[in-house]
This record gives structure tokens, C-alpha cells and sequence, in this order.
């Protein structure tokens, strides 16, 4: 039985979640099918478009998003105490912005209902759960529509992975945003279209993205814990090397990246390399997997291995 979202998101332990969702059977329902010779890569532009609304509803944060063929990536900042601070009127703003009967049934209520179901919304607007409802509900619809079908368009629940520390952001990071890479569809970060970081390095000022340590940010007091440098280079040097597991000697800006999260730069390309097979619902130190196995409830420690190379023994 899979795991109650409940208790694979506690944002006590960490705000950033990697979340993963693919299509029915593994169709191409998203890019180019081999078999029939349809394309349907416009339909990436529907998930980033959509995401990019939902951001600006709710108080979550986009960090990293790569769009597939029969998949997608979303590393994921909830920013909780940005939720609190909104007023009841903006909380029902925005809310309306998702459910427009919803918000125009508010009046009929009392002054009790009306605050506890405004409590209920706000909560809603920090939901990883919700954000990603909105998300895959709306990108289904649509589809099903465009051919003419009904059932599902996503294979399932969307996957829940728990970054929970500075060093597992990084390589989350560096995993969905290298995917296009990795996978021979492009040869450099310029290319690897539909991935945040093309939409960085193209001031894509239409795709919100939360700033890198040196960058400003329009009400955002949260930044990634690199600078843009740091992490530009770090993609170029690891880019190349992604498939083979082969890389360069390190620039020194991704050793001093490195030296304070604390991962080791000689089995980083290859922990990249077999991520999905390394890593699953947590990424982390050794020591704070073992908290957040024990928080949940868990008998083994999953991701336990791939922490202990892509780690330094003494990082925090």
C-alpha cells in the first residue's frame, strides 16, 4: 500500500519536495510517439504555462522543472509562513482564481462557516497535494479533450521525494534540469528546452523561478543556496560527463559549491547518473534520512546507500 501523502510531506523536516508524474502505460502522450507518428510536444507548453499559473496562486515555490515525453519534473519550495500572512481577502482572490463557484458561494455563509472555510483554503494554498491536483487535473482535462477520450491521462499519484537538506537540493536540481541531457535529447543546457534552466539562461521572465543566492527577487525573501555561477558552472561541467559518469577536474567554484553543502565532488556525475536508482522517497545526509525513516515510521532507511557516496562523511 503507498505511503499516505500525510506523512511523506512534514514540512518540519525540510520545504523542498521533488515531485514526478507520468503518463498512463508510458505513452507518448506528451512529445513525439515513434509508432503512430504523432507529436504532441505542444502539450509541454500547456504543463509549463499551467505551473507558472498555479505559482502565482500558490505560495509555493518553483526551483527546478524539466517537461518530458511521457514524464515530468517539479523540485518544489512550500513557503508556509508566506500562506499565513495572506488576508482572508487575498486568500479568497486567490482561491477564486482556482474554483470561481467556490469563492462566489462564500457570501451565502456565515460568519463562522466563512471563517473556517477560508481557513480550509488557506491551508489548501501551501498543499503540495493540492498544487499538484491542479496541475495534472487541468493538463488531463485538456488532453482527453483534444482526443476525444475520457480516463486517465496520468499513470497514477504523483511521486513525492523529500529534499532535506541544501545538498540534496543541489543534486535534485542538477538531476531534473540535466534530464534532456542525460536522456540524448540535447547536447548543451541551451538546448535542453522545456527545463528551468534554459529558461534561466534565456530570461524567461514568463516562467517564475525562485533566485539564485545573488539574484533579487520580486517579494521573495527565500533564495536557492548557490549563486547562479556556481550553478551554471556546475551543470557545464557535469553535462557532459552525465552519460558516461566520466567528469573533468572540478571547477574551483562547484568545490567551493560543493565543500559547503557538503557532497563529494568525485561520485557526484555518478550518483546523477543513477539517481532513480539510488535515490527514492528522500534525498539527504545519511544522519537525517535516519530521522526522517524514523519519523515516518519506516523499518529500512531508502536512500541510505546513494548518501553515503554522494555525501562527505563529516558533512552536517
Amino acid at each position: 500500500m503507498p505511503t499516505p501523502r500525510h506523512r511523506q510531506v512534514s514540512l518540519a523536516a525540510t520545504p523542498y519536495y521533488h515531485c514526478i508524474s507520468r503518463c498512463v502505460r508510458r505513452a507518448f502522450l506528451c512529445g513525439h510517439d515513434p509508432h503512430t507518428g504523432q507529436n504532441f510536444d505542444h502539450r509541454k507548453q500547456w504543463l509549463v504555462d499551467r505551473f507558472t499559473h498555479l505559482a502565482a496562486i500558490f505560495a509555493i515555490d518553483i526551483c527546478a522543472y524539466a517537461v518530458m515525453s511521457n514524464h515530468f519534473h517539479l523540485v518544489l519550495r512550500v513557503d508556509a509562513e508566506r500562506a499565513e500572512r495572506l488576508t482572508e481577502l487575498e486568500v479568497v482572490a486567490r482561491y477564486g482564481r482556482l474554483f470561481r463557484r467556490a469563492a462566489a458561494q462564500l457570501g451565502r455563509l456565515t460568519e463562522d462557516a466563512r471563517r473556517r472555510r477560508v481557513a480550509v483554503w488557506r491551508e489548501r494554498l501551501r498543499d503540495l497535494s493540492w498544487f499538484m491536483r491542479c496541475l495534472n487535473e487541468g493538463i488531463a482535462r485538456r488532453a482527453n479533450r483534444e482526443d476525444g477520450c475520457t480516463g486517465r491521462f496520468w499513470e497514477g499519484r504523483f511521486r513525492t521525494q523529500a529534499l532535506l537538506d541544501a545538498g540534496a537540493l543541489v543534486t535534485c536540481m542538477s538531476y531534473v534540469d540535466l534530464n534532456p541531457i542525460r536522456a540524448g535529447l540535447a547536447q548543451t543546457l541551451e538546448d535542453s528546452v522545456f527545463t528551468s534552466i534554459r529558461a534561466r539562461l534565456v530570461a524567461a521572465a514568463a516562467t517564475p523561478l525562485l533566485p539564485f543566492a545573488d539574484e533579487g527577487g520580486d517579494g521573495c525573501t527565500e533564495r536557492l543556496p548557490m549563486t547562479r555561477q556556481e550553478y551554471v558552472e556546475l551543470l557545464r561541467w557535469s553535462g557532459p560527463s552525465v552519460r558516461d559518469t566520466a567528469a573533468p577536474p572540478l571547477p574551483a567554484s562547484t568545490a567551493g559549491l560543493f565543500g559547503r553543502v557538503g557532497l563529494e565532488g568525485a561520485h557526484f556525475v555518478g550518483c546523477l547518473g543513477e539517481y532513480p536508482r539510488r535515490f527514492f522517497t528522500m534525498v539527504g545526509h545519511v544522519h537525517r534520512i535516519d530521522l526522517e525513516s524514523r519519523r515516518r515510521g519506516y523499518r529500512r532507511r531508502p536512500g541510505r546507500t546513494g548518501a553515503l557516496r554522494l555525501y562527505r562523511a563529516w558533512a552536517a
